[in-house]
Parts: structure tokens; sequence; C-alpha cells
């Protein structure tokens, strides 16, 4: 029985992991991991401590690009592939299939994050990986679902990919102009200030992981009800 669930999801997994990469999942696969090694090589030659919040900094970008290609141009891949009116012939199909496609997307970030972490572990600074890539993860669906959202405005994957570059500085500037505060998107949870009262920090982080999980939400939200209008797509 299980045989014959299984294998029709393996299947179906193998084919979305293809439409959303658009048969370049190696590539992105390469590109994270070749810019966590560039950041932890600079990390290791430069005279700054390297503590679990720098375990944090080196599996952050690595983790936004695995997540950047699918959800930056999922839609305009379903175009290439011709098959954006099957998915909006099928009722509710779109919102099932952009779902699963988003789950596909942030388990395989999760798992390669993860391996990222266990490897920061062994080699670089004794870090708490699961916690590590967890945390790291709220970002990463913050600009993930961020990415899904304008994918369905600006329907073109090159022109969300322009829109979440110039989004994505604006946010990094903001990160040292925010430091620690609860709207601060890339607020390092593990990077607790000397000067300020450990309690007040968790308070923080706490409000700032339910703003960034809920904006998150509601990008998602308005990025499905976006592909309502069947004419737009098509």
């Amino acid at each position: 029985m299980k045989s014959y669930v299984i294998a029709p999801l393996s299947k179906l997994t193998r084919y979305n992991i293809k439409i959303i990469f658009g048969n370049k999942f190696l590539y992105f696969i390469l590109s994270a991991v070749g810019f966590y090694i560039l950041t932890v090589i600079i990390s290791l030659f430069s005279d700054n401590e390297i503590t679990i919040a720098s375990g944090y900094n080196m599996l952050l970008v690595p983790s936004i690009l695995l997540i950047f290609y699918p959800t930056c141009f999922g839609i305009q891949n379903d175009q290439d592939a011709k098959i954006i009116e099957i998915i909006f012939g099928i009722p509710n199909y779109r919102y099932k299939i952009w779902l699963f496609r988003l789950w596909i997307a942030y388990v395989i970030c999760f798992v390669i994050t993860l391996l990222l972490a266990m490897i920061t572990n062994w080699i670089v600074v004794e870090v708490p990986a699961v916690k590590l890539t967890l945390q790291i993860m709220v970002p990463s669906l913050f600009i993930g679902m961020l990415c899904f959202m304008l994918s369905t405005i600006v329907r073109n994957g090159n022109g969300t990919a322009v829109l979440i570059i110039v989004i994505g500085l604006i946010l990094f500037i903001l990160n040292n102009v925010l430091e620690v505060s609860k709207w601060n998107v890339f607020l390092n949870p593990f990077d607790v200030p000397l000067d300020k009262n450990p309690e007040i920090f968790y308070n923080t982080l706490f409000d700032n992981r339910i703003i960034v999980l809920l904006s998150a939400f509601i990008f998602l939200l308005v990025g499905l009800y976006k592909t309502q209008n069947r004419e737009k797509f098509i």
C-alpha cells in the first residue's frame, strides 16, 4: 500500500523540483555552497572572533540564495514549460500545486542549510545546528514569501528578481541602522548586545519573530489571492 503512495509522490516531487528550479537545481546548490565557503574563508582570515552569531551570518545568505530562484521564477517556469493553462484549468489546483512547490523548496532549503550548519559545527565553531537552522529559516521564509507575492504581481522572473535584489539591499542596509529592533528582518538571535539586558533582547527577538512570520504569512495569502486572475497569467 505504501508503494502506491510513495512512488507517485516521489515522481511528483522530482517533476516539480525540475519545474521550480528550471533544471538549474545543481547550480543553485553550488552557488549557495560556494558563497558559504567564501564567507568561511573570509571569517577564518579575519581578526574577529568566530562565534555562534558568526555562524548565523555565514549561513544566512546561502539559505536565502537557495529559496530565491524557485520563489522568484516559479510562475515564469510554468509559463516556459507550457503548463500554466493546465494549472488554471483545474479548480483550486493552482493553490495546491504552488503550495506543494513552496513546501518542496523550503524542505530542500532547510536540509541543505542544516548540512552547512553541521559542517560549521565540525570545522569552524561549535554551534547548535538544528536551532541555528530553524532561526535562519525565519528570514528565509520572509524573503521567499515576498518573492512569491511579487512574482504574482510582476509575472516575470527577471523583474521580480530585480525588485527583490533592491529590497534585499535596503533590508541589509537597515540591518545596520535598526540593529537590535523588532523591525529588523535580519536580526541575529545569537548576537546578544553586551550593553543591553538579555531579557529585553529576547523579548525583542520574540516580537521580531512574530512580526516576520506574520508578514511572511500575509505575503503568501496575497500571492495566492493574486493567482485568482487567470487572464493575467495566460
